[in-house]
């Protein structure tokens, strides 16, 4: 890991930016609780044990081992790893569970300090990377208010790592994290956790809780319930930022309307009631998906006609996807020069409100002899 071959000219031919808008970063500290919470068996959560109690956590093999590497570095290998690949520039987040695996106090305080890491690296190199804010969702009221010093920060969106505990956000008490970002028109990221504790155990089974297929399964699950809940109706201004091309959502407009009103019409769920539009507007016109772990050009394409051009931007999932040839790749999808340009940089920066372009030409002037 990685392989391929690397791009050897300047980021800049073809006329575009290489925005990246998943990629995963931890600090040391949250990384070794972690590790203690697994090894004393104070986190019995199977998904949990799955991920960091074994093999990303302890596993001394390659992968791994370049994983955890990789996640803790905001300095010198990323950037030559980007610089490597094609990418100007990184959107990072909080590694999952994130703080979503702690206690409520714990859970603050790591949200604080890895925002604070984050902030500082961001300020060092703002030409390479943005931040978005980590929360503890475990306590909504300070999760929100930690929304807002995450935007005083400079960062540019928020970190949900999906379920909390096997809790998901679609329950109002969580809703103050929602109504913060709503206000600050900024973008919540709904990146993926492993299965909870009531679904996980058949994909466990046969080793398909990760990211071959439960973590899609589990988020897409989590988009849904938001959907049904009226997440949207309620704050109907929300930008919502999924990866992996909408965990297989896409795929399902046609029948989520046709099985959303049925099931309204029938009244079998008290929770199933109407909404103001149908699963699939919100899909279309409240989330962006990203082509994190997704670089598969018919997969793109289908997201773009289905979703419009507008909404799919493109991310590499680092480290954990980490393939030379991939920006490379995107690059070949058959696309006009600006389709491509829209797709690399100006979803990203519309999304994000990202300058990137000023920050590299902020950066250039700092650094020239």
């Amino acid at each position: 890991m990685p392989t391929g071959r690397a791009v050897e000219e300047s980021n800049l031919d073809g006329g575009y930016l290489r925005i990246a808008t998943e990629e995963a970063f931890v600090i040391p500290e949250l990384l070794s609780r972690w590790r203690d919470m697994a090894e004393q068996g104070t986190n019995s959560d199977p998904g949990f044990l799955s991920m960091w109690g074994g093999f990303y956590a302890f596993s001394s093999s390659e992968r791994p081992a370049s994983i955890r590497r990789r996640l803790v570095d905001l300095g010198d290998e990323r950037v030559a790893d980007m610089d490597r690949t094609g990418i100007d520039h990184q959107v990072l987040s909080l590694t999952a569970p994130g703080t979503q695996a702690f206690d409520r106090d714990t859970a603050v305080a790591m949200a604080t300090l890895a925002n604070d890491r984050l902030a500082d690296a961001c300020r060092a190199r703002p030409d390479r990377f943005t931040g978005l804010t980590a929360v503890a969702p475990q306590d909504p009221e300070a999760a929100a208010k930690e929304v807002g010093r995450g935007h005083d920060l400079g960062f540019k969106g928020v970190i949900l790592n999906s379920h909390t505990n096997g809790e998901y956000l679609d329950d109002p008490k969580y809703w103050p994290i929602f109504e913060a970002a709503e206000a600050l028109d900024t973008p919540v990221y709904l990146h993926p956790n492993t299965p909870s504790r009531g679904m996980i155990q058949p994909f466990l089974d046969v080793g398909l809780e990760g990211a071959i297929y439960g973590f899609s399964v589990e988020t897409g699950l989590h988009l849904l319930r938001l959907v049904i809940a009226g997440v949207f109706d309620r704050f109907p201004r929300l930008k919502l930022v999924v990866g992996h091309l909408g965990e297989a959502l896409p795929f399902w407009l046609y029948r989520l309307d046709y099985m959303h009103a049925a099931g309204v019409r029938a009244g079998r769920y008290e929770t199933m009631r109407p909404l103001a539009r149908r699963p699939s507007d919100y899909l279309r016109e409240n989330v962006w998906v990203t082509t994190s772990g997704m670089p598969w050009a018919p997969a793109i394409l289908f997201c773009r006609d289905v979703l419009g051009p507008d909404h799919v931007m493109y991310a590499m999932d680092y480290p954990y996807q980490y393939e030379l040839d991939e920006v490379r790749d995107q690059d070949a999808l058959p696309l006009s020069p600006d389709e491509k340009r829209q797709f690399f940089q100006t979803n990203a920066e519309r999304v994000f409100a990202l300058d990137v372009g000023a920050a590299r030409r902020g950066a250039a002037r700092i650094t020239r002899p």
